[in-house]
Formats: structure tokens, C-alpha cells, sequence
């Protein structure tokens, strides 16, 4: 009833920190496995991460085209993460029938 496996899905994510790009691929990494599977998942531990690339962009913006200028930078990761998946196979399981009951009216709806 209770499988593990391995799965590897590729994530990507961004943010304005090093720690938020990587942390929005990682949260992402459930979605991608349970769209893999079919099964009921119980546990998703990641045993390796592989970066495919890292990108830094940096753009200038400026208040009124003219004035104030300040420097945004925008980080982008891309992983590839093997996990160890701990699932149930919810079509191995044995659903036992139950007989539905006959509704009877005791009165008359008004």
C-alpha cells in the first residue's frame, strides 16, 4: 500500500533576493511531483538539487524618467531536484460497496 520512489521534476522561480528565487522554486517542487504521480503523497524529501542556471538582472529605474535613480535586481534559478516520494496507491486499496437506502416520504411535502 505504501510506495517510495524517486522522482525528478524540474522548478524554476525568482524574487528580488538570492534566498527568495530559491525558495519560490522549492515550493513549487510538490505541484510538479503530485502532476507526475497519481498516487496520494505522504512525504516529499528532496535528496539532491542541481542549479541549471542562475540569472541576475540588474535594470535602473528612475522617478519621472529624470529623477532619483535607483538599481532593482532580479534573480531567477532554475533547479533540478531528485526527491524521495512516500506515497499511497490509492488504486491498490479494496473499497467495500455500502448499500445506499431507499428514502420514503412519511408525509406529503407542502
Amino acid at each position: 500500500m505504501k510506495q517510495t520512489f524517486l522522482a525528478t521534476v524540474q522548478v524554476s522561480g525568482q524574487g528580488d533576493s538570492k534566498a527568495q528565487a530559491f525558495a519560490d522554486a522549492l515550493s513549487k517542487v510538490q505541484r510538479a511531483v503530485l502532476g507526475q504521480s497519481d498516487k496520494v503523497l505522504l512525504r516529499i524529501e528532496p535528496h539532491e538539487v542541481q542549479v541549471i542556471h542562475a540569472e541576475q538582472a540588474t535594470t535602473t529605474e528612475r522617478f519621472l524618467f529624470l529623477f532619483l535613480p535607483r538599481e532593482r535586481t532580479r534573480y531567477s534559478v532554475a533547479l533540478e531536484v531528485t526527491a524521495q516520494v512516500s506515497a499511497i496507491d490509492a488504486d491498490s486499496v479494496a473499497f467495500a460497496p455500502v448499500p445506499s437506502r431507499s428514502f420514503t416520504r412519511t408525509r406529503p411535502c407542502s
